[in-house]
Formats: structure tokens, sequence, C-alpha cells
């Protein structure tokens, strides 16, 4: 790190004590004075020093990110996963202890913590990749840094000197293709224009000409037309400036600051508050159920005697007092869903998919769950709800008299030349007048199309470009040779047709005094022209003449002016950029000019200040109105919004009048909506003593001449007042308001690596509607995430009752961790991951978003999965009672293994076996394995309970899959949404059912599980017991369907006597 990095904190201390001088409104001799510079000499090497001392170096700041360590231990600032690894920590302890004590230490003891420490290690490397990846902004905002700079120092030219090593006060040179390294104030221009693409840090959509002259201290960024920024580029002319801020107190340092600061205060997704909300709430539920099996069970490890009323001889079992402490774990695990941030990740995983295929590219995986939620969306107008395509939208040409003129609209929203046509247009019968229009707009350019697969790209000055494809779309004149193209696919072979008929000898170039450009062409004929194409009222004031339809020439008399004039008006009060059309005839010392150097009147074009008076006397033709049109498909998209709830904000750098009437035309504004309090400048809302009041307005809002700071506020506000905010934008300028929004969104193709990587989410077309469908798709992802939610959580209610009425009933543990860990995380995934892949709902882009606080279960949710956990419970706690009590159930004959039967009272007093007189327990079978318990009979409540065991978790698993049908539909029946709508969930039925065939008929997996396999008649039994799961929740849905329809009708009779 540089100097400037080092002292960082105390270098900007003093540069804010510093008062700012404002050298965009002071004359250039008053800025060399404060500089104390002079323009030929340059500065000293001393005084550079000096400057840098104060300054520092000319670079950007590496802000130190956070350590890696700080990264690892943030991934454990969570509820859900600090409960796991206290869990996991717990269970090694006690395995280790048996293992101590006697117990064989079998690796089978080890899995459960394992297995839980596996989960937490990888969860925390997903985090810190994904943490490690949030400050790439701020690495590819110094890339689009210059790296040399042309400086006089000691009055001598430094031709590539660093730029880091500039300071305030440094003369530089800026020529075309320059990238600028510092801000600087312009000092003098060399060539007679000078352009900057500013559009990356300003947002508008055309290069800016530059000047030295004085503009008002209060002006905004666009309005320093005497000032040039770091990172933007010189597209045109060469000029000298004068280096006025470096580094972190450039405009692009500001956007840097402003890019980490909006890391600093990055939120969590909804869904994740909902997360960290459950997993708080369950810490509290578990450490309940935990103390009610502590004091439920507390009898059979501590007991004493009470002696004159008093307790004594106090007895503590430390072996009951582990076992019952290992039951409290296997609550933990149970009520954990371990494998829920897997099947969320896969879940959103498998949305960005969906959503790439839709030209929506997810950087951030929680961005796809928040995009569901969206309540506002803030876009930019260049290039997201526009094509940031110039057009020409119409053409007016001069008609059979000089005061009537003709109308043409043309259409088209794309540098194509088939893209759009030119209404009541007379092909191949073009008069003279337009064959003159469409001879300028082609000759007196300098742009070109070029075409790569179905896109089409302009080289050069976007307006030009827009104004060859016009002349594509005119055609060619009836009786025209097309020689040149003959055979030929080029984009441009009008262009190139009227340029082989009249030659071009001579440019004179573009300056911002006289607002227009002139060739001098050579024709066929051998005859001398002159055309130029400028300002309409700049053309206008300089011609005399005037070319009707027939190619006559009249005078331009007022009338003419005024008929023009009301044209120009009429396209400038629909925000069109308009450009007129003129040529001479008559060039007097040019007419035998052929653009030899050593011709007389070459010199006469070397000198700019001579090119008004050689366009002079012209002949007036027409003029044309282009703009950068909307989108054809962003009406649609804005509609769409406004029936999903969703309110449209445009935030644009460009002027006011172009971007309101975009707006009208896309339908954020009404076509005769009073706009007077909606539309404001970015200056003007930042003086606003009420902006939140401002913002909370009905309907769409425009902020123009937007800077980023004003970006920022807009977003930072919307979100303090509860929405859910996606920001579109493509420049430098958008960066930090896309890192501070809920859901950033940058444009893939015009969009610069600075605004991606600040994004969530970059669209590979640039296309607003893109972000619609994009919308529609994070609310049917939401859907269907809340659905596998409710699955398995449900399910976990159904694990934590089994526990707790295995404790609370004092019958031997019927599920260990282990096996909880396994179902949790193996058996209900792949369900849980397929109620993803559940079919949208068609009215999902038709209702409101759901607000960002709403709960993910509502009150009769909750109770319907405790009814079914409870039936959970008693299903897995019922069957192992069945097991060890009955030889039969509902028919089905259970004797088959040889196994003893016992009494209740016997299996809920195991503890006690051994002070029974006379208790045996005869040998049984379970597949190849035979069990004994000649040496000890109580052994049968222990080892012996390894079939019961399986029967247990076999009715958990069946039980859990035919609850994931019941997930298919919050409040659907089966009968009107049956399981084939989702075939996925089938599949994933199937192979959750055979991962538990594996587990129970492969030797290997059985013992680590500590199960056995089961003969077809317990199978049946495990059917029996699982499948009134869905009847019971069949009954609840009913009832809840009944229950919506009668408030309903409540709701729609208490309104009707008020409608009355």
């Amino acid at each position: 790190m540089g100097k400037g990095g080092q002292d960082y904190g105390r270098r900007e201390t003093r540069t804010s004590d510093l008062e700012i001088f404002p050298a965009w409104a002071k004359e250039v001799a008053e800025c060399e004075k404060k500089y104390k510079v002079d323009r030929n000499r340059g500065l000293t090497n001393e005084e550079v020093e000096k400057q840098r001392q104060i300054h520092g170096w000319n670079e950007l700041e590496k802000h130190e990110g956070p350590s890696i360590w700080s990264l690892i231990l943030e991934q454990f600032n969570d509820t859900l996963v600090r409960i796991l690894l206290v869990a996991a920590i717990v269970s090694f302890v006690l395995a280790w202890l048996d293992g101590n004590e006697g117990g064989e230490m079998e690796i089978t003891a080890f899995v459960e913590p394992l297995v839980i420490f596996l989960i937490l290690i990888l969860n925390a490397i997903v985090g810190v990749w994904q943490e490690s990846n949030a400050e790439k902004a701020l690495e590819a905002l110094k890339e689009i840094q210059s790296e040399h700079a042309m400086v006089i120092r000691e009055g001598k030219p430094i031709p590539s000197l660093p730029a880091k090593e500039l300071v305030p006060g440094d003369i530089v040179e800026l020529r075309v293709g320059d990238k600028i390294p510092a801000d600087m104030r312009v000092l003098n221009l060399i060539s007679s224009t000078f352009r900057v693409e500013q559009g990356s840090l300003t947002g508008e959509s055309e290069a800016v000409n530059k000047t030295n002259k004085v503009v008002p201290e209060d002006a905004d960024i666009q309005g320093k037309k005497c000032m040039v920024f770091a990172g933007t580029t010189v597209v045109n002319g060469n000029c000298f400036c004068l280096v006025t801020q470096t580094g972190m107190n450039t405009e692009i340092g500001k956007v840097h600051s402003q890019i980490h600061e909006a890391s600093q205060s990055e939120e969590d997704t909804p869904l994740k508050k909902k997360l960290n909300e459950f997993g708080e709430a369950l810490t509290a539920i578990i450490g309940v159920i935990c103390a009610l099996v502590w004091l439920i069970n507390v009898k059979y490890f501590l007991t004493w005697d009470y002696v004159d009323g008093w307790p004594r001889n106090f007895k503590f079992s430390f072996e009951k007092c582990t076992y019952y402490f290992e039951i409290a774990v296997a609550l933990a695990v149970a009520a954990i869903p371990e494998g829920l941030p897997a099947v969320i990740t896969t879940c959103l995983a498998l949305g960005t998919r969906k959503m790439a295929q839709k030209n929506a590219l997810v950087r951030k995986l929680p961005s796809v769950e928040t995009l569901g939620c969206t309540t506002v969306i803030c876009s930019d107008k260049t290039g997201t709800l526009t094509t940031n395509q110039m057009a020409v939208a119409k053409l007016v040409a001069v008609g059979p008299t000089a005061d009537t003129m003709r109308t043409f609209k043309v259409d088209g929203t794309t540098y194509s030349p088939f893209n759009g046509r030119i209404h009541d247009w007379p092909a191949g019968h073009m008069d003279a007048n337009l064959q003159m229009i469409a001879k300028i707009a082609s000759i007196c350019n300098d742009a070109s199309v070029t075409q790569s697969g179905h896109q089409y790209f302009a080289n050069g000055m976007p307006t030009e470009a827009a104004l060859k494809v016009l002349v594509e779309k005119m055609g060619l004149p009836e009786g025209f040779n097309d020689r040149s193209s003959s055979g030929s696919s080029d984009v441009l072979r009008c262009c190139q047709r009227w340029s082989v008929i009249e030659r071009r000898i001579a440019t004179l170039e573009f300056d911002r005094d006289r607002k227009s450009m002139g060739v001098i062409v050579k024709s066929s004929s051998g005859r001398n022209l002159l055309l130029v194409k400028g300002a309409v009222e700049n053309v206008l004031e300089r011609s005399t003449s005037i070319q009707l339809r027939d190619g006559s020439i009249v005078k331009l008399d007022q009338n003419s002016r005024d008929s023009i004039l009301r044209a120009l008006h009429e396209m400038s009060t629909n925000s069109l950029r308009c450009l007129g059309f003129a040529y001479k005839e008559d060039l007097y010392e040019f007419a035998t000019y052929n653009g030899d150097e050593d011709h007389p009147s070459h010199e006469l074009l070397l000198k700019p200040s001579n090119y008004s008076s050689i366009e002079s006397e012209l002949i007036f033709v027409g003029l044309v109105g282009l703009r950068d049109p909307p989108r054809e498909e962003v009406h649609q998209a804005i509609e769409d919004c406004r029936a999903a709830g969703i309110r449209v904000l445009v935030i644009t750098g460009d002027n006011k009048n172009t971007a309101e009437a975009i707006c009208r035309e896309i339908g954020v504004f009404g076509p005769k909506e009073d706009i007077s309090s909606k539309s404001i400048t970015g200056k003007e809302f930042m003086d606003l003593r009420d902006q939140k009041k401002h913002l909370s307005q009905s309907g769409g809002l425009l902020f123009s001449r937007a800077e980023p700071r004003h970006k920022q506020e807009i977003v930072r506000l919307l979100k303090e007042d509860g929405e859910v905010v996606a920001m579109t934008g493509d420049g430098v300028n958008d960066a930090p308001a896309l890192k501070l929004a809920d859901i950033g969104i940058a444009m893939g193709i015009a969009g610069t690596e600075v605004a991606k990587e600040a994004s969530d989410m970059v669209l590979a077309d640039d296309n607003f509607s893109t972000i619609v469908a994009a919308v529609g798709e994070g609310r049917s992802i939401y859907d269907n995430m809340k659905a596998f939610i409710r699955y398995m959580i449900s399910s976990n209610i159904g694990e934590v009752a089994s526990i707790f009425l295995t404790a609370a009933l004092g019958i031997p543990e019927g599920l260990i961790p282990v096996q909880l860990l396994w179902v949790n995380l193996v058996t209900d995934g792949p369900p849980a991951t397929a109620l993803g892949f559940n079919p949208p709902d068609r009215d999902i882009m038709k209702k409101p978003p759901r607000r960002s606080d709403d709960s993910l279960i509502s009150a009769w949710i909750l109770f319907r999965y405790l009814v079914i956990g409870l039936y959970v419970g008693i299903a897995t706690v019922g069957v192992f009672i069945i097991w060890y009590t009955h030889d039969s159930f509902l028919g089905i004959d259970l004797r088959g293994d040889g196994h003893s039967l016992v009494t209740y009272s016997q299996l809920a007093d195991w503890g006690q076996c051994h002070s029974w007189e006379g208790f045996t327990a005869s040998n049984f079978t379970a597949g190849a394995q035979v069990f004994s318990f000649d040496t000890n009979p109580c052994d049968y409540f222990q080892a012996g309970k390894v079939k019961a065991m399986t029967l247990s978790l076999s009715v958990l698993v069946a039980i859990e899959m035919f609850n994931s049908l019941n997930a298919l539909s919050e409040d659907g029946s089966l009968l009107t949404m049956p399981p084939w709508v989702n075939p996925w969930l089938l599949l994933a039925m199937s192979v959750s059912f055979g991962l538990h065939f594996l587990i129970l008929y492969v030797p290997f997996l059985a013992q680590v599980f500590g199960i056995v396999p089961l003969s077809l008649n317990e199978w049946l039994l495990v059917l029996a017991v699982s499948l009134p799961v869905i009847l019971i929740d069949e009954i609840l849905k009913f009832v809840g369907r009944c229950t919506r329809r009668f408030n309903k009708s409540a709701t729609r009779k208490s309104l009707k006597p008020k409608a009355d």
C-alpha cells in the first residue's frame, strides 16, 4: 500500500479541515494562483513533494477486509448453528466417556458428533467464501483508473508519468482515447472541441462537450462542464488541465468510500431473518422440553429417603443421569432441521438456473428469495428502460411550397436497419428533397454500424449511427444502380452507394460555437458541394434558401422559418434531439478543391475559425428528431409491476424533460397525469424537508440529474420505511446504491465491472422486463421454500414428540441421535428439495408482494403441524410398544421372529428389571442375526430393542414421505392437486425409501445405525401405522378451507350494509 493508504485516517482529517476549492466556479488564472502553478512550467519537484505530504498518492485506498478468523467466527453467529455445535460437543464427550467407562470405543458412537461437525465445517466454508467476495467491487473500481499521464513539470513534458504520482497543481495534457487520471480543471482547449464519455460516472447517455468557462458553484456533477473526472475517457479533441483532486478526494474516490460504507451495512435477507427468529424460538422450546424431560425422569437417577419429614440419604446414579442427558441431546438433534440449510441452498441454486434461462444471472444465492418480496424497483433509465441505442423517431422534409412541411414517423429501437420502417414512405420514388436529406445524413457522418450475430453495434457517435440506419430505411431512389453492393450483405449498402456517388474530400469538424459539422464532396458529375448537419437553430440561422420537394430552390422567408421552428418545437417538447440538414452549391474558392494540400484554399481548412463563414448562405433541406427509444417490452413489464403491487421509481442522470417523456411513454406516468410533485431532480430531492413523505407517494416517481449520493439516500430512506428495494444500474456511479439495496441488479452488456461486482444479480440482456420475470420466479421459489420449510419443521415436531413421549412414558429410547440425524439430513432431503419444483400459481404476479415481516407459519398451520407432529410421536412410540407387548396388530401377525412379549407396565419400568424375580427373555432372529439373552435377560430392553427401534425409524421415515405429499399445497386437497403434478416429488420419495432400504439391508450400515432388516409383515405394520397421516391432514385442510370460506362470507355480509 502506498503512502496515501498508510496515512489514510490522518490525511483524510487534514483534507476535511481544508476548505474544498471550487475550481469549476473560478477563472483559470485564479485556479493557477490557488495552486501556485504556471501552466507553461508546471510544478517543481519540491512543490510536488510538499503536495504529496498533504494529499498522499493518487490512488484508491485498500480497505483491510475482515481477517479469515473473524469470518469463520461470524459463521457461528447463528442460533441454529450454535445449538448444533453444543449438541455435537456434548455427543462427542458422552461417546468418549462411554468408551472410557468400559464401553466399546466404537466408531459408531462418534458418527453423530462427526456428522454434525462436518455440516458445520461445510456451512462455514460456504459462508467464508461468500463473504470474501464482498469486496470485489472495490478491486474492480481500481481497474478503471488510469495508469499513466502526460505531465508538465519544471517546464519539461514527462510523456508517461505513473498516474499515482500526480498531485494537485500538476499540469496534464489529455488526448483522444486517454483515461483521465484525476479530477481536473480544464485550462485551455487545443482542438476546437473536447468531448468526454462520463456516463459510467454520471449516468448521461451521450459524451459531454467540455469548456474552460466557469459554472455556478452549486452546479451538480453533470453541470461542471469545465471539469474532467478520474476514470472517464476522452472521445474527441485534446486540451491542457490542472489537477485539483487526487485519490480518495476525486469523484470516483467518493464512490469507492460509498461502496465500502454500503458493504459494511449489508443486512440479512427476509428469509434469513425469519430463520434466525425461528432458531431463537427453537432454543427456548428445546430448553423447556429438555427441562421437562429432566424433571419427569429425575426420579430415575436421583433418589432420597424422608427422615422426620426432611429428604435424607440422597443417591445419585451417574450412568442414569448420563442416559437422560443423551435423551436431551437427542431432543436437540430432533428439534433442529439440520438438512434445512442444505435444502434451501439447493432450492436457491435450482432457482438461479431457471433465472439464467430468463437472462437473469444471480451472483448471490439469497437474492433469489429476496426478489420474491420486492416492493420497489428503482430503475436507471438509459439502457434499462431504453435501448441505449439512438434511433430516428421523426423525419421532417419540405413540401411543395416553402411554408409546408412533410412529417414521416420512423419506427425502430435498435441499430438494425431492418428494425422498423418509415410510415407513408414513397419507396423507390424518393423526390429530390428526400434524396438530399439521405445524401447529407449518409456522407456528413463519421459513424458506422456493424453486425455480430443478431446484434447490431454503433462505431462512433450514436446519433450519427442512427442517421446511417435512417438512410438504410429510406432506401435508394428509383433508377440507382446498386453496383457497389450487388451480392453484398453489407449492413450499410445504401450509405456505401451514396459515398460512391458523392466522394468526400474535406471535413469541417464539429465545434461548440457553430454547433455543426460540414463535409466537402465531389459528385460524380465533377461538381463540388458542401453538406452540413447540426443544431437546427444554428443551421437555419446560416441558411438563406430552402429546397422544395421537386428540388427547386426558393428564398427562405419568415413564413418558412416559422414552419421549420414549429416542427422543431413540437419534436423538442417530445424530448427528441433534433438535427437540421443543409447544403451549399456555390463554393467559390472551394469550387475546384480536390483535397490536395497544395491547393490555395487548403489553408482555410486548417483554421476552425473559418468554418462559420464557409458554412454560410446554406440551402435548408429538412430535419430529424432522434432519441434513445424505450424498449418495446418495457410498457407491459411496468403494467405487470403495477398488477403485482410493485412501485417503479426511475432514477437517472439524464435531463428532466427527456426522462419525463420516456416515463409517460412506458407507463410510469399517465399521458395526462400531473407529475409536478412526482418528477424532481436529485438536488431538489435532497433539499426537501420531508423526503420520506415524497417517497411514500403512490404510483411511480422520477428523479433526474441524480448523483451517486442521491441514489444512495433514496435507497436508504426506502429501506428505513420497510420497503424491500431492488436497484438497477450500469455505471460506476450506481455501484454504492447497488451495494446498499436489498437486491442490486447490474447490466450485463452495458454495465461496468464495478457495477457487476457490487450487484447481487446481472441482467444478460440489460432488459427491465427480465427483472419483472425474475421477481415472478423469486415469488414462486419462496412459495416452494415455504412448502419444504413447513414440511421439514413438521417432521421435526414429530421427532420431538416421539422423544418427549418416550421420556414421559419411561420406556426405552426408541430413536437414537444418529438415526434422527440421518432422517433430518438424508431421508428428508430429497422430498424437501423436490418440493422446490412445485409449479407456480397462475396468479403469482397478480398478488401484492408479501411483507418482509410476514410469518413463515401462520397460527392455523402451526396448529395443523402440532397435530401431525403429535400423531408422528404416537405412531413411532406406539409401534415400539406394539412390538414389545402384542403378537398381532390389525390382523398382522408379529410372532415370526420369536421375540418375548412383556406387559406395558414392565416396559415402562424396565430400569428395575434386575429386581424382577424369574424374568426371562427368549432369543429372536432379525435377518441373519440371532439375539440371545441367556446371560442377562434385562439386556432385552437395551440390545434387544433393536427390532422395535427399526420399526420406529421405519414408521418415522414412511410418515415423513407421506407427509411430503401433504406439503404439495398449503390448503389444497390431494384430490385437486394430486402427487403427479410434481413428478420430481414421487422420484424423491423413491430415492428416500431406497436410501432407507440401503441402511436396513447392508450389514455394515445397519450396524452403524443400530437397526436390523424387517420382514414383510413388519413392513405391513409400518404402512398401517403411517398412512393415516394423509387422512388426518386432509381433514385438517378441509376444516381450514371451510373456516376461510365462512370468514369470507361473513366479511362480505358485514360490508354489504355499508355499501347499501
